[in-house]
Protein backbone atom coordinates (compact mmCIF):
# COMPACT_ATOMS: atom_id res chain seq x y z
CA UNK A 1 0.00 0.00 0.00
CA UNK A 2 1.74 3.37 -1.10
CA UNK A 3 0.73 6.93 -1.86
CA UNK A 4 1.37 8.23 -5.77
CA UNK A 5 1.78 11.32 -7.04
CA UNK A 6 1.29 11.55 -10.67
CA UNK A 7 1.73 14.19 -13.10
CA UNK A 8 -0.75 15.14 -15.93
CA UNK A 9 1.40 15.07 -19.04
CA UNK A 10 0.38 17.85 -21.54
CA UNK A 11 1.20 20.88 -23.70
CA UNK A 12 1.29 23.94 -21.66
CA UNK A 13 -1.54 25.38 -23.80
CA UNK A 14 -4.06 22.97 -23.44
CA UNK A 15 -6.84 22.27 -20.54
CA UNK A 16 -8.48 19.47 -19.01
CA UNK A 17 -10.92 17.50 -17.01
CA UNK A 18 -10.22 15.47 -14.40
CA UNK A 19 -13.37 13.45 -12.88
CA UNK A 20 -15.07 10.34 -11.66
CA UNK A 21 -18.19 7.92 -13.15
CA UNK A 22 -19.62 4.77 -11.94
CA UNK A 23 -20.27 3.16 -15.60
CA UNK A 24 -18.59 1.79 -18.99
CA UNK A 25 -20.98 4.11 -21.04
CA UNK A 26 -19.40 7.51 -19.77
CA UNK A 27 -17.33 7.31 -22.69
CA UNK A 28 -20.19 7.21 -25.04
CA UNK A 29 -21.94 9.42 -23.01
CA UNK A 30 -19.66 12.20 -22.77
CA UNK A 31 -18.19 12.02 -25.98
CA UNK A 32 -22.33 13.03 -27.54
CA UNK A 33 -22.69 15.31 -25.25
CA UNK A 34 -19.17 17.35 -26.04
CA UNK A 35 -20.22 17.15 -29.70
CA UNK A 36 -23.63 18.21 -29.66
CA UNK A 37 -23.38 21.24 -27.72
CA UNK A 38 -19.91 22.79 -28.86
CA UNK A 39 -19.97 21.95 -32.73
CA UNK A 40 -16.13 21.13 -34.10
CA UNK A 41 -14.98 20.40 -30.63
CA UNK A 42 -11.36 19.07 -30.77
CA UNK A 43 -11.20 16.47 -27.34
CA UNK A 44 -9.86 13.33 -26.37
CA UNK A 45 -11.43 11.38 -23.43
CA UNK A 46 -10.27 8.35 -21.79
CA UNK A 47 -11.93 6.31 -18.65
CA UNK A 48 -10.19 3.23 -16.44
CA UNK A 49 -12.74 0.79 -16.04
CA UNK A 50 -12.79 -0.58 -12.33
CA UNK A 51 -14.30 -4.32 -12.91
CA UNK A 52 -14.72 -6.86 -15.66
CA UNK A 53 -11.89 -6.27 -18.59
CA UNK A 54 -10.60 -3.42 -16.73
CA UNK A 55 -9.48 -2.11 -19.64
CA UNK A 56 -9.02 1.92 -20.29
CA UNK A 57 -11.78 2.96 -22.92
CA UNK A 58 -11.31 5.92 -25.24
CA UNK A 59 -12.80 8.18 -27.71
CA UNK A 60 -12.36 11.95 -29.07
CA UNK A 61 -12.97 14.00 -32.42
CA UNK A 62 -8.77 14.15 -32.39
CA UNK A 63 -6.56 11.20 -32.27
CA UNK A 64 -3.60 12.77 -30.84
CA UNK A 65 -5.57 14.39 -27.93
CA UNK A 66 -7.47 10.74 -27.42
CA UNK A 67 -3.67 9.52 -27.21
CA UNK A 68 -2.59 11.80 -24.68
CA UNK A 69 -6.05 11.38 -22.63
CA UNK A 70 -4.95 7.65 -22.76
CA UNK A 71 -1.37 7.35 -21.56
CA UNK A 72 -2.64 9.74 -18.61
CA UNK A 73 -5.30 7.25 -17.74
CA UNK A 74 -2.80 4.75 -17.60
CA UNK A 75 -0.64 6.58 -15.67
CA UNK A 76 -3.19 7.38 -13.44
CA UNK A 77 -4.89 3.71 -13.26
CA UNK A 78 -7.76 4.61 -10.44
CA UNK A 79 -10.92 2.85 -10.96
CA UNK A 80 -13.75 4.96 -12.92
CA UNK A 81 -11.58 8.15 -13.43
CA UNK A 82 -11.72 9.99 -16.52
CA UNK A 83 -9.77 12.51 -18.30
CA UNK A 84 -10.81 15.02 -21.06
CA UNK A 85 -8.03 16.50 -22.79
CA UNK A 86 -9.36 19.55 -24.72
CA UNK A 87 -8.08 20.61 -28.04
CA UNK A 88 -6.50 24.84 -28.25
CA UNK A 89 -8.87 26.96 -27.75
CA UNK A 90 -11.67 24.84 -25.90
CA UNK A 91 -11.93 25.46 -21.92
CA UNK A 92 -13.45 24.12 -19.62
CA UNK A 93 -15.81 26.80 -18.64
CA UNK A 94 -17.52 26.16 -22.14
CA UNK A 95 -18.25 22.33 -21.00
CA UNK A 96 -17.66 21.99 -17.34
CA UNK A 97 -21.38 21.87 -16.09
CA UNK A 98 -22.52 20.16 -19.01
CA UNK A 99 -20.04 17.30 -18.11
CA UNK A 100 -20.98 17.51 -14.47
CA UNK A 101 -24.45 16.80 -15.61
CA UNK A 102 -23.81 13.29 -17.09
CA UNK A 103 -25.83 11.16 -14.93
CA UNK A 104 -23.02 8.47 -14.39
CA UNK A 105 -20.18 11.28 -13.56
CA UNK A 106 -20.00 10.75 -9.75
CA UNK A 107 -17.07 13.82 -9.43
CA UNK A 108 -14.82 16.50 -10.91
CA UNK A 109 -11.23 16.52 -9.43
CA UNK A 110 -10.09 19.81 -11.31
CA UNK A 111 -10.79 21.46 -14.69
CA UNK A 112 -7.51 23.51 -15.88
CA UNK A 113 -4.28 24.04 -17.97
CA UNK A 114 -2.36 25.00 -14.62
CA UNK A 115 0.59 21.64 -13.64
CA UNK A 116 -1.07 19.17 -11.84
CA UNK A 117 -0.07 16.36 -9.57
CA UNK A 118 -3.13 13.70 -8.73
CA UNK A 119 -2.11 12.14 -5.58
CA UNK A 120 -2.89 8.43 -5.75
CA UNK A 121 -3.68 5.86 -2.92
CA UNK A 122 -2.72 2.40 -4.52
CA UNK A 123 -3.95 -0.95 -1.76
CA UNK A 124 -1.50 -3.36 -4.73
CA UNK A 125 -4.64 -4.69 -6.09
CA UNK A 126 -6.68 -1.07 -7.48
CA UNK A 127 -6.52 2.79 -7.00
CA UNK A 128 -7.79 5.61 -5.98
CA UNK A 129 -7.95 9.18 -6.44
CA UNK A 130 -7.06 11.36 -3.22
CA UNK A 131 -7.10 14.54 -4.19
CA UNK A 132 -5.21 16.79 -6.76
CA UNK A 133 -2.40 19.23 -6.49
CA UNK A 134 -2.50 22.06 -8.82
CA UNK A 135 -0.69 25.52 -10.05
CA UNK A 136 1.46 27.54 -7.40
CA UNK A 137 0.74 28.34 -3.82
CA UNK A 138 -0.30 32.19 -3.68
CA UNK A 139 2.28 34.83 -3.05
CA UNK A 140 -0.20 37.40 -1.25
CA UNK A 141 -3.37 39.46 -1.61
CA UNK A 142 -4.82 41.40 -4.32
CA UNK A 143 -4.19 44.96 -4.58
CA UNK A 144 -6.46 47.48 -5.79
CA UNK A 145 -4.29 47.84 -8.89
CA UNK A 146 -4.76 43.55 -9.55
CA UNK A 147 -8.88 44.03 -8.65
CA UNK A 148 -8.41 46.58 -11.96
CA UNK A 149 -6.14 43.99 -13.83
CA UNK A 150 -9.17 41.10 -13.43
CA UNK A 151 -12.12 42.97 -14.52
CA UNK A 152 -10.44 44.53 -16.80
CA UNK A 153 -9.07 41.20 -18.41
CA UNK A 154 -12.21 39.33 -17.86
CA UNK A 155 -14.11 41.88 -20.46
CA UNK A 156 -10.70 42.13 -22.90
CA UNK A 157 -11.32 38.05 -23.22
CA UNK A 158 -15.05 38.28 -23.76
CA UNK A 159 -16.62 36.81 -20.26
CA UNK A 160 -17.70 40.27 -18.94
CA UNK A 161 -19.44 42.63 -20.79
CA UNK A 162 -18.67 46.11 -21.49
Amino acid sequence: MEFLSVSIHKPEALNFILGQSHFIKTVEDIHEALVTAVPGIQFGLAFCEASGACLIRSSGTNEALTQLARENAMNIGAGHCFILMLGEGYFPINVLNLVKNIPEVCAIFCATANPTEVVIYDNGYGRGIMGIVEGEKPKGFESPEDVRWRVDFLRRIGYKAG
